[in-house]
């Protein structure tokens, strides 16, 4: 199970609406007025990534859109899964060498935009097309999934719009090819990513529990093994007779953390916590102590940015105190 993602379906939708098409008329007029002029100079590829204030955001993403889409990488120094998803992003714009721009907005010097976007949580990325929003994925997203998204959206800037991205310098001193930079886990986190595609998910389970053995805070191993160890629990259940045990037996607590496992896997995240929080306060001693570890484990699964996880945590506060 993956953090959750923001459709693509909007950007399909795009050109279906009156918006679209007169978007896509702003960005010829930009682009035939910028070859009048003699076309854009060839940029350098620390270019391809810029930092964005609310001052600067229609000169430095609304007008850039009309000639790349342009992807907004909303973060703070605070958010640790910021920390793992910002230099990937760095790293993929320079890769893709013009195709988008990266603009990197810190929400906390820019609560405006952040408002304006309508983010409950972070990291969060959107783009701008021609001039048009549209969310792409919130959360810590494999690098696989960014990249498929990315080709999306570049698809539907070229085919939509037109948009061909800008020309990049290869000579300039920054031109090399930026390479990741090995992590001290990172063939640990490969194995577990690759046991995880076997369906091996002791395995799995075993890689992530050997990093976070010398680093207990790491958000991609945290995150990792509270979602292998969910896939480990409801494998081989039959989802059908654990949703009628857990109807026909609302005290029983095995049953409604069973549930609540199968709810989360099948994307009802609001469904799994609040079956959760009600189990924790109809129950008692070591049974509410299970029904609330379950909800704690199930909040790592998500991550403990996300409103829903501050929703539910608030109302475990309630039915606890």
């Amino acid at each position: 199970m993956q953090p959750r993602n923001m459709s693509m379906s909007g950007v399909v939708d795009l050109a279906a609406v009156k918006a679209a098409g007169e978007a896509k008329a702003k960005a010829e007029q930009a682009r035939a007025e910028s070859a009048r002029q003699g076309g854009p100079a060839a940029v350098p590829p620390s270019a391809l990534v810029i930092d964005v204030d609310e001052a600067g955001f229609e000169r430095d993403v609304l007008q850039r859109s009309a000639e790349v889409p342009v992807v907004l990488d909303f973060w703070a120094e605070w958010c640790e899964p910021c920390k793992q998803l910002g230099p990937l992003l760095e790293r993929l714009a320079v890769e893709y060498h013009g195709r988008f721009l990266l603009a990197k907005i810190d929400v906390d010097a820019n609560q405006m935009l952040m408002q304006q976007f309508g983010i409950q949580g972070i990291p969060a990325v959107f783009a701008v097309v021609a001039g048009q929003a549209l969310p792409l994925f919130q959360g810590a997203v494999p690098e696989a999934q960014i990249r498929e998204t990315l080709d999306q959206l570049i698809q539907v800037g070229e085919e939509r719009f037109g948009l061909t991205g800008i020309a990049v310098d290869a000579q300039a001193g920054a031109a090399a090819p930026v390479a990741p930079q090995a992590g001290p886990y990172d063939a640990l986190l490969t194995a577990a990513m690759s046991a995880l595609d076997a369906g091996d998910l002791a395995g799995a389970v075993q890689a992530y529990e050997n990093v976070l053995a010398d680093d207990p805070a790491h958000p991609e191993a945290k995150l990792g093994l509270a979602q292998a160890e969910l896939l480990q629990r409801v494998q081989g259940l039959d989802p059908a007779v654990v949703r009628k045990n857990a109807a026909d037996a609302p005290a029983d607590v095995a049953a409604q953390i069973a549930a609540a496992d199968l709810d989360l896997v099948g994307g009802h995240v609001q469904d799994a916590f609040g079956r959760l929080v009600e189990t924790v306060r109809r129950t008692a001693g070591e049974e509410r102590n299970a029904a609330r570890l379950r909800l704690l484990e199930l909040f790592e699964v998500i991550g403990a940015e996300d409103p829903r996880v501050t929703a539910a945590r608030q109302a475990l506060a309630r039915v606890l105190f």
